[in-house]
Order: C-alpha cells, then structure tokens, then sequence
C-alpha cells in the first residue's frame, strides 16, 4: 500500500514538472497534472474507506482518481453558475445548502427538517418545491450528470441505515424522473451513518446527519 502510495506520489511531481516542457499545450500539461494528482488522491479515499480491502481499493481508487484528473473533470461554466443562482434563489430560506465544490460540481445539503422523517425515504412536503426547482433547472441543462446520497444518523445498526440511505436517494431519483429528468442521468448511493457532519450524541447533531447530498456536474471535454 505505501510503494503504491508513494509511485503515484512520485508521478504526481514528475506531472507537475511537466508542466514547464515548452512542447506541451497547456491543454496537455493540465491533463497529465490531473490524473496524477487525481490518482493519488483516488488511492488515498479509496483506502481510506476500504474496510479490509485498502489495498485493492487504493488501487481502484487511483485508476478513478485519474480517469476523472485526465478528463478534466467538471467545469464549473455559465450554465452552472446560472443554476446555482436559480438553486440559491429557490432555496432560500428552507435551510438548503448550495455551494461549488472543490472540483466544480453544484452541490445541494438538504437537512432532515426539508428531506426526510426519521427513518422514512418518503418525500416530505416541504422538499417538493426545492426538488420540482431542480428538475426544470436539469431539463433546461441536459449536458450535467447528478449524484444523489443519502446519510443517516447512528441510530439504529447498519442493517437498517445502509438500505435507508439508499432508498432516500432512490425517492429523491424517482422524484425527479417523474418531472422529466433523464434516469440515465442519475447515480445514487447511501453512506448510512458513515459520513456524520455533526455529533451523533446530540439530537441536533443526529438531525444534521439525517440528510440527502445532490450533486450536480458538467463533465469537461
């Protein structure tokens, strides 16, 4: 695992003195910089969430990580920031979270109070409006992808969180598929109690950890 770790750390700074070599367009330099770096980063997550598998999922983790570091990724262009504007605008006051990621994707937090009772995947009332927003918006930009995941909080063992957190980005998919979002479009997963923003301890925090993530990307070219 750390020979691995360390070749892929290597050919990320051997990418990035790539970058000075007067041949390469800045198209090619940014691609060579990006699946490096991209593969060191998809070993170290998938390592870190391999169970007892850190090796193999290193390993499958920086093969992802590069595929997406070569292919540029997302690009964060003005349709996505007309629809973080219309997202931003629709969400106001609901308690939805709406940011640029770090690689350029739109995300959506949507907390347990607009999401979701306590365990139950059902759309609440609240959550239409927010979700009846983002279809018109992803119908309008047919070029992005979406990602739905679902979390849970602690309560309860991992039998019954692991499924609930599926099935809430299941609903949240059918949801949207129902208002004329392309199902091809969408990829769900639940992390159940896995990914806690907050201290499970409290009531609170367990409500924080009750949520569904939305991300949205334009994939680069």
């Amino acid at each position: 695992m750390k020979k691995l770790i360390i070749t892929l750390s290597a050919a990320a700074l051997a990418a990035g003195g790539l970058t000075g070599c007067a041949n390469m367009s800045e198209t090619q330099r940014d691609t060579g910089t990006g699946a490096a770096i991209g593969a060191v980063a998809g070993a170290v997550i998938g390592m870190a969430t391999a169970g007892g598998h850190s090796g193999r999922s290193a390993a499958t983790g920086a093969a992802v990580g590069a595929a997406v570091g070569a292919g540029g990724g997302y690009l964060w262009s003005q349709h996505m920031q007309q629809q973080k504007a219309a997202m931003e605008q629709a969400t106001r006051g609901t308690g939805v979270g709406v940011s640029q990621t770090a690689d350029n994707q739109l995300k959506l937090d949507i907390p347990s109070d607009v999401s979701f009772d306590v365990g139950r995947a059902d759309i609440k009332r609240n959550m239409a409006p927010v979700l009846d927003r983002l279809a018109a918006s992803l119908t309008q930009h047919p070029v992005t992808t979406v990602k739905i995941i679902g979390h849970t909080d602690s309560t309860g063992s991992d039998s019954i969180n692991e499924p609930l957190s599926v099935n809430r980005a299941a609903a949240t998919r059918d949801y949207l598929v129902a208002r004329g979002v392309g199902g091809s479009r969408i990829a769900i997963d639940g992390r159940g109690a896995r990914q806690p923003v907050a201290d499970n301890a409290t009531a609170g925090g367990r409500a924080m950890n009750r949520r569904v993530e939305i991300f949205i990307g334009e994939a680069a070219r």
